[in-house]
């Protein structure tokens, strides 16, 4: 299927490992321009320079996404040297799983704010975008966490109040014919990610949470860009306000 990015920019935080990563290769397999930031300089030059090879117009920053001021400034410098930004990608996260108020200042400094901050930033080329080719997307990525309690975790809670935004900036900036989705990943395994740690550090949990998926695994991260980047292609044009669950059928809710 062609989804129709040939020519499109996007945006996408914490663009250098695992899902960022991946919906970062993909939007340029599918011949769209990138930019990508991330707080490692080297992960950064060699995401861009692994971009370029592909064939599509790459650019990247270290960039702390809880650095307000920084982040707005890159993305709008981003926009000027990509020409345009068509897609927003929110991917960044803390991944603070305590209850403590340090975990839930670490998560909503980052997860949230960084997303309320690089909309922000981003809105008024996505609005060109959008009067111009009549789409233009914010796609963010949060987890199934959003609907699950074990603990007291802030974790979870956060991941929920991305989706809540994402609802309402869908219905407020149709007209402007940006569309807003999220996709939610259950386990995702990469090596330096999170699972590989538990992996090493805790392999009980590690099993124990691998059992409980009835696909007997963990997703890729590819598997959850392949959702992302089709969300936020013109694809998907109609789609907008959702919360797309990829989780191997972890999570045993009923998503009416």
């Amino acid at each position: 299927m062609d989804l129709g990015l040939k020519g499109r920019n996007a945006v996408v935080l914490g663009g250098t490992r695992g899902i960022g990563r991946a919906i970062a290769g993909t939007l340029a397999a599918e011949g769209a321009g990138v930019a990508v930031c991330a707080r490692n300089a080297d992960q950064v030059g060699s995401t861009v320079a692994e971009l370029k090879a592909q064939g599509v117009r790459a650019t990247g920053a270290p960039v702390d996404i809880t650095d307000a001021a920084g982040l707005k400034s890159w993305i709008s410098g981003a926009a000027q040297e990509l020409g345009s930004i068509d897609m927003l990608f929110s991917n960044a996260g803390a991944m603070a799983q305590g209850g403590d108020a340090a975990s839930w200042e670490q998560n909503f400094r980052l997860d949230v704010l960084g997303a309320v901050h690089a909309f922000e930033a981003a809105r008024p080329f996505l609005e060109a975008s959008g009067e111009q080719r009549g789409d233009a997307a914010f796609l963010i990525i949060s987890s199934v966490s959003a609907a699950q309690a074990e603990n007291a975790s802030s974790y979870g809670p956060i991941k929920a109040a991305l989706v809540h935004m994402a609802k309402g900036l869908a219905r407020q900036y149709a007209p402007k014919k940006i569309r807003v989705n999220v996709v939610s990943p259950g386990t995702v395994y990469f090596k330096g990610g999170v699972w590989n740690m538990v992996e090493q550090n805790a392999p009980k949990r590690y099993h124990d949470t691998l059992a409980r998926n009835p696909t007997g695994r963990m997703a890729t991260p590819q598997e959850i860009a392949n959702a992302a980047v089709f969300l936020a292609s013109p694809a998907s044009s109609y789609t907008t306000g959702s919360n797309l669950i990829v989780d191997g059928a972890i999570s045993n809710r009923v998503n009416f």
